[in-house]
Order: C-alpha cells, then sequence, then structure tokens
C-alpha cells in the first residue's frame, strides 16, 4: 500500500461537446479550472484543450499555448501533463462500408502530434500505448500503432519530456516493456492505468491486479476509473500501490445529481485519502519522486509572457 501518493486532475478530455455547462471550455476556463485545481491539492494537471466555439476537443497549439501561459503565470506551479492522445481518432464508414473514413476522422503524423508539445515543453506530457475500439462511437477506433508510439517515444526523449504511458488493456504493457527494453523510457517510467473505458479494461479489482502485476519494475503508476467508479478508485489506488487520478474528464459528478467543478473532484479526493491516512503529495514533491528534470515548471522566455 503506498502511504502517500499523488494526485492528478484531468480537467476537460478531448471528446465531442460536453453534454453539461460545468466542463470548461476556453483556454481561460481551463487555466482558471487548473488553477483551483492545483490549489485544492492536485499535483499534476492533464490538461486537452478545445475549441471555444464548438466545445469539441482540438490540437490547436494555439490554444494549448494560451492555457500553459496562464498556468505558467499563476501563483501556482503544479505540474503540467499535456496531452498527445489527439488526431489518432479513426472513424470508420461501417460494417459493410468500412472506407473511406467518415466524418470525425482525424489522423495526424507522430511528429504532428507533439507540435504543442515541442513547442511548451511541459514536464510531462501523455502517451497513448495501444489501439482501442473506443465506445463512444461504434465505428470509432483510438489508433496508435507501435512505430507511431516509438516514433513519439524517441521524440520525447530528444526533446526532455517524460511520457506518461497511457494503459488501457493489458497487452498495452507488452508495448510498454518493450519500449523500456530499447531504453527509450527514462527511470522511473510513469504509468496510468485507465479503467472502466469501454472496450478496455473493465473497472473490476481482479482486472486491476491483474494490470498492477505485469508492470515493470521501478514503476511509478497511477489508476483511475470512470464515473461513479472515481471515487471508490480513489480509495483503491493507494492499497495497489497506486497514485489517484480524478477530474471532469473522467466523471462529471460529486455526487447523484450534483455536477462538480474540478476542484471539488480534487477536495473530494484529498478528503477519501486523508480519512484512510494516506498523505497528499505536493507537485515539488513529485517532481522529486519522478526526477523530473526537462520541461519548464515556470515561464521562464519571452515568448511565454506574451
Amino acid at each position: 500500500m503506498n502511504s502517500e501518493v499523488f494526485i492528478t486532475c484531468a480537467l476537460t478530455g478531448g471528446g465531442g461537446k460536453p453534454d453539461t455547462t460545468n466542463v470548461p471550455i476556453t483556454p481561460e476556463q481551463i487555466a482558471d479550472s487548473a488553477i483551483a485545481a492545483a490549489r485544492a491539492g492536485a499535483a499534476v494537471v492533464h490538461i486537452h484543450v478545445r475549441n471555444p466555439e464548438t466545445g469539441q476537443g482540438s490540437r490547436d497549439p494555439l490554444l494549448y499555448r494560451e492555457v500553459v501561459r496562464r498556468i505558467r503565470m499563476s501563483n501556482v506551479n503544479p505540474i503540467i501533463n499535456l496531452t498527445s492522445g489527439m488526431g489518432c481518432g479513426l472513424v470508420l464508414g461501417g460494417p459493410e462500408s468500412p472506407l473511406p473514413p467518415t466524418a470525425g476522422t482525424d489522423m495526424a503524423g507522430a511528429l504532428e502530434r507533439l507540435v504543442h508539445i515541442e513547442e511548451l515543453r511541459p514536464e510531462i506530457c501523455t502517451l497513448d500505448c495501444g489501439t482501442l475500439n473506443y465506445g463512444t462511437r461504434d465505428e470509432l477506433i483510438v489508433v496508435n500503432t507501435p512505430a507511431t508510439v516509438r516514433k513519439m517515444a524517441v521524440h520525447l526523449q530528444k526533446i526532455g519530456v517524460r511520457p506518461e504511458l497511457e494503459v488501457f488493456d493489458t497487452g498495452d504493457l507488452v508495448l510498454v516493456d518493450e519500449l523500456i527494453k530499447e531504453g527509450l523510457i527514462d527511470d522511473p517510467p510513469m504509468i496510468q492505468l485507465c479503467m472502466g473505458i469501454p472496450y478496455g479494461a473493465p473497472s473490476d479489482p481482479v482486472t486491476l491486479m491483474a494490470m498492477v502485476n505485469r508492470l515493470p519494475q521501478r514503476a511509478i503508476y497511477s489508476a483511475f476509473s470512470i464515473g461513479r467508479m472515481q471515487f471508490p478508485y480513489a480509495a483503491l489506488a493507494p492499497f495497489f500501490g497506486a497514485n489517484v487520478r480524478v477530474g471532469l474528464e473522467d466523471n462529471l459528478y460529486l455526487s447523484r445529481g450534483r455536477l462538480a467543478t474540478n476542484a471539488e473532484l480534487v477536495q473530494r479526493a484529498t478528503e477519501i485519502l486523508e480519512r484512510i491516512g494516506v498523505r497528499v503529495m505536493s507537485s515539488d514533491e513529485v517532481r522529486e519522486k519522478l526526477a523530473l528534470t526537462g520541461g519548464r515548471s515556470r515561464s521562464s522566455t519571452p515568448a511565454d509572457q506574451q
């Protein structure tokens, strides 16, 4: 069991336009939500951006730039974790006519998916480690081939940004092991176990234990589940040696019928952890634990001030 953990707050997600009004959309809203989550105890803020006019997930570097600028100019200093998971969505045309791909497809090259990360140099970014039949649409596939993941890992190592390896099922851990053996992941490897995503690993403890048993040595890992299982996982994760993730990307509610803010989700997770005797770590403690030496934790160039 972990006696001390860190909390990651996943702020907004990158899917379709939210059906509720509590999900931050604009760069200002996302940055403000990140700052509030950090003040509530999140050591890491995981960031997607959205088109301010449509609410749809976006990979526009200008939007990332504005969110990161606002966070870095604030009086909090969370570890910034930018997604690289956009640009891998393939929507097929149906069982009888799968090709050509249809509306909603957004497939980008490996390095194109890292443009905002190379510019902004966060301390961490996500790196999805597998292809998944994604449950929100019958014909949507999230495509991350081994060759693409390797190319992204090589580039992240080159620019000094630590990847958080996103694992959606046990097979993804085969690729994780290969990346580590090939020297493409620096120690300690950082892994996020993503549970409860439709067509990925279910959120039951037996499956979680199977994934934990497959983790590489020295891994520092977190585990979360979605929807109503978010808070049970906040309590469960430390018993499996894992850290905690909450946030509106994964769950919209504080309780039945009560929409949440990101800060409220972090506060609730903190309360749960403290009640079971688990201490919540600060961002600087996490930097030391993860041996983070790359990226920028604060604004350091004139471009950041613009």
